[in-house]
This record gives C-alpha cells, sequence and structure tokens, in this order.
C-alpha cells in the first residue's frame, strides 16, 4: 500500500483513524500495531513475518544486554542481535550483488561458469534497510544505558512496524518515541497541523516528483546525450529525488501528529547548501545522525589525527552509500561524498560554514551533487560514465529537436518550480507557523483543501507511482 494511491487515501487512512480514535487510550498502541501490520501485509504477508520476527530478536536482544548478570551474556546479547540484523538485510539485499561480483570475477579470470554461484530467487522487503538500521540503533542505546528497554513488546512491536514511516523513513530511535508510547498528547491542534504536514508531503510526490520523472527517465535513457540533454536530466533527477522522498518524509510527520507522535524532521532545504558537508547536514537528516553516531563516532570521528579522520569520514559515506543499494554506483557515489567531505574538512570545514569563495559556494556545491545524482541514478558505472560524457560536451552541445519536442510545458513548469521552492523554501516556514488569526486559519485550511483534491485528480489521472526510496 502506498500512501499516495485512493486506497490508502480514502480507505485504510480514513477508516483506520476512525477506530484509533473510538479506542480507549491505552489500546491505541495496539491498534497501531495491527494496522501497521495489515499496511505492511497488503503488499507481502510473508515478509510481514519477518519484520516482526527481526523487532522480536531485537527486543529480545535489549532484554539481555539490560537485564542479565553476566557480563560476558550481556556483551554477546548485543553481538548476536547485531548480526542477526545485518546478516538478514545482507542476504536479502547484498546476496546477488556479492554472488554477482564473485561469477563477474571469475569469468574474466577465465574460470568455468560452473564455478560460479547461482542463488535462489531474493524479492527484497521493502523498507528492511530502515528497519535494520532502527533495530541495530535500540540494540546498542539500550546496551550502553543511553535508552531504557521497551516496557512492554507491543510498544516495540508496534514502534518497529509503525506503518507511517516504515517504508521509507525517518529512521528512529526507540529512545526518542518511548515516552510517547506510553504518553502521547492526542488534540485537534496537533491534528491538524499533522493533516497539513500530510498534504503538503502529497503535493510535493505528486505534483513536482511525479511531473519531472518522466523528464528524468527519458534524459537517463539516452545513450550519447547532448551536454543540454545530460544537465536537464540530472537536474530534474534532483528535483525529483528531493520532492519525492522530502515529500514523504512530510507525509510520514504528518501522519505521526496525527497518531500524537512526533517525528525528527529529515530534510531542511539541503539544496541551499554552501559545502557538501552542509548538504549532509540538510539532507536525509535522520540517516547522517545515524551513520554519524552508529559508525563515524565509533570508528574513531576526529579524535585521532586528520588523517584517520580523513579515512572515516570516507570509509562512513562509502558504507552510506552501500545502505542505499548493493551496486557498485551507490559505492561510487558514497565515495565521491566522503571524498568531497575529507577535502572540505582538510580546507577548515568544520570551523567554517563553507571552504569554497563565497560567490562559488553555491554552485560549485550543486555541480557536486548534481554529478552525485547522475551515479546514483545510473543502472550502471558505464552508465553513469556516458552521462558524464555528456556533461562535458563529447556528444554535442544543444537540445537536439527530437528532445525538445518531446519536452511537455508541465514538466518544465514544475522542473522550474521545483527549483525555485528548493532554493527559497519559503513553504517550509508556513509550515511551522504557529496559529494566527482565524482568518489565517481558514486561508490555510482552504489552501490544504484545495491542494489535497488537485493531488486527488491528478492520481485519479496517473495511476500508482511508488515512491523511490521504497527500493532502498
Amino acid at each position: 500500500m502506498v500512501f499516495s494511491t485512493p486506497i490508502f487515501l480514502f480507505g485504510f487512512l480514513p477508516v483506520f483513524l476512525l477506530i484509533y480514535y473510538l479506542t480507549p487510550p491505552r489500546f491505541r498502541t495496539l491498534v497501531l500495531l495491527m494496522a501497521s501490520c495489515v499496511f505492511y501485509g497488503w503488499w507481502k504477508v510473508s515478509y510481514l513475518a519477518l519484520v516482526l520476527a527481526i523487532a522480536s530478536i531485537s527486543y529480545v536482544a535489549g532484554a539481555m544486554a539490560t537485564h542479565s548478570t553476566s557480563a560476558s551474556r550481556r556483551l554477546w546479547a548485543v553481538r548476536l542481535g547485531v548480526a542477526i540484523n545485518l546478516l538478514i538485510l545482507g542476504w536479502f539485499k547484498y546476496a546477488y550483488f556479492i554472488a554477482g561480483s564473485y561469477n563477474e570475477a571469475l569469468a574474466r579470470l577465465g574460470a568455468t561458469p560452473s564455478g560460479g554461484v547461482s542463488l535462489p530467487e531474493i524479492v527484497l522487503p521493502i523498507g528492511l534497510s530502515f528497519l535494520v538500521f532502527q533495530s541495530i540503533s535500540y540494540i546498542l542505546d539500550v546496551a550502553r544505558g543511553d535508552a531504557p528497554p521497551a516496557a512492554r513488546l507491543v510498544d516495540f512491536l508496534a514502534f518497529s512496524s509503525l506503518f507511517p514511516q516504515l517504508i521509507a523513513g525517518p529512521i528512529l530511535r526507540y529512545k526518542d518515541l518511548a515516552h510517547q508510547f506510553e504518553h502521547r498528547t492526542h488534540s485537534l491542534t496537533n491534528f491538524v497541523s499533522g493533516v497539513r504536514r500530510f498534504v503538503t508531503g502529497l503535493a510535493m510526490k505528486i505534483l513536482i516528483a511525479d511531473s519531472v520523472a518522466p523528464l528524468a527517465d527519458r534524459m537517463f535513457a539516452l545513450s550519447t546525450p547532448t551536454m543540454a540533454e545530460a544537465w536537464l536530466g540530472a537536474a530534474a533527477y534532483a528535483i525529483q529525488l528531493f520532492f519525492d522522498f522530502a515529500g514523504y518524509s512530510a507525509m510520514a510527520i504528518g501522519l505521526g501528529l496525527m497518531l500524537g507522535f512526533r517525528f525528527m524532521e529529515n530534510f531542511n532545504a539541503p539544496y541551499v547548501s554552501q559545502s557538501v558537508t552542509e548538504f549532509w547536514r540538510r539532507w536525509h537528516i535522520s540517516l547522517s545522525t545515524w551513520l554519524r553516531d552508529y559508525l563515524y563516532v565509533p570508528l574513531g570521528g576526529n579524535r585521532r589525527g586528520a588523517v584517520r579522520t580523513y579515512r572515516n569520514l570516507i570509509l562512513t559515506m562509502l558504507l552510506g552509500g552501500l545502505w542505499h543499494g548493493a551496486n557498485w554506483t551507490f559505492l561510487l557515489w558514497g565515495l565521491w561524498h566522503g571524498g568531497l567531505m575529507a577535502i572540505e574538512r582538510a580546507l577548515g570545514a568544520k570551523h567554517r560554514a563553507t571552504v569554497w569563495p563565497r560567490a562559488l559556494a553555491w554552485p560549485l556545491t550543486m555541480v557536486f551533487v548534481l554529478i552525485g545524482w547522475v551515479m546514483f541514478r545510473a543502472d550502471t558505472v558505464a552508465h553513469a560514465f556516458s552521462i558524464y560524457g555528456g556533461m562535458i560536451g563529447i556528444n554535442g552541445r544543444p537540445l537536439p529537436p527530437e528532445s525538445a519536442l518531446l519536452l511537455r510545458p508541465t514538466e518544465l513548469a514544475c522542473l522550474i518550480l521545483g527549483a525555485v521552492l528548493s532554493v527559497r523554501p519559503f513553504w517550509q516556514a508556513a509550515l511551522q507557523m504557529p496559529r494566527g488569526s482565524a482568518l489565517w486559519s481558514a486561508s490555510a485550511r482552504l489552501r490544504s483543501a484545495a491542494l489535497f483534491l488537485l493531488c486527488a485528480v491528478v492520481i485519479q489521472a496517473r495511476g500508482e507511482a511508488p515512491f523511490l526510496y521504497f527500493q532502498f
């Protein structure tokens, strides 16, 4: 089930909210757990068992790491809990990649095909990467004493399967929501605010991301793009990805508010960044902070000299790239960002807002980001380099007539609108506005209603379009 489909908007969500608010408060977490199971099981019932199994294993590991009287048992509980989570993720997400790379290496060495590895069909459960990272953070936080263990299994199962964010984040930490499972505030103010956030995220996805998606797909499908086509495709994908993923995060945060939860913000206008380091403080904040706290800092962070700091930055971003997908493109994308962050750190990024000349800081950062998005979007490394060839003009510079002919006015208009909203995110401040006069409130509700109706019409016309981060 997808947030941007009629079955969710006009079926699942209103029915769930009605049942949820008619249920006595002490049973609402159970209702939430049951609804999350229905939501996830709608896609594949058999994998719902996997989600609940991962959550249960993590819960038991956390309990043993807290209550066991033996230090060695506590240590082994943590190790086994983390290892099982990583093994499950490794099997479903990386088994094909490892086997394929091994078989390719054998082929290049001239080995016989019989020496290769063959695997059964493996379907990646949606949201698995997010669930595993959340489970690992729970085990480690509980073991370190940074968070109390979940008081009830139902609370932790509900947290792990929380349908507003299970599929594509934000990556939540139980220690930030533990008290909300015990005491969360349900109010009309929070509910209305949540509806506004949800509708805004829906509009980001439907009206902008999905409108520029065909343009990005066409440009990336070209084998020999010109300079104009390559840069147009990279820009279109940058807008598509941001409004698709940030739109999902806004919808998740909005749904959380409707249910009395407050989730962390996942985006903070990343395309206004003056450096790649700043970009990662603003983009996918829940992932970047997770990588910092559970990978970069344990590796030593910046405590062991400059060289090790650069190594830790690069290694962290490499693994962050691998988290996104089992492909060399994601590894190279992570290496690109890690290398740029290491360079910026060497130039003094720790003590300055940007290390680049003021006039060049923003455009240079955006060029770096766009170059990275090409590798992120490409199917293969060779495909990415064909786009890079186009970006430097190897195949000519102007936009060919056939591409210009296929360029729809709505695509270009939404691309420009998305770019303007990305660098002039005045709409973010509106989401955080305190309640004003009755006139302002009525106006805001009217705008939200109009946006929702427009999105509903577009959804009916276009059909279902899954969120990009479902694949991760």
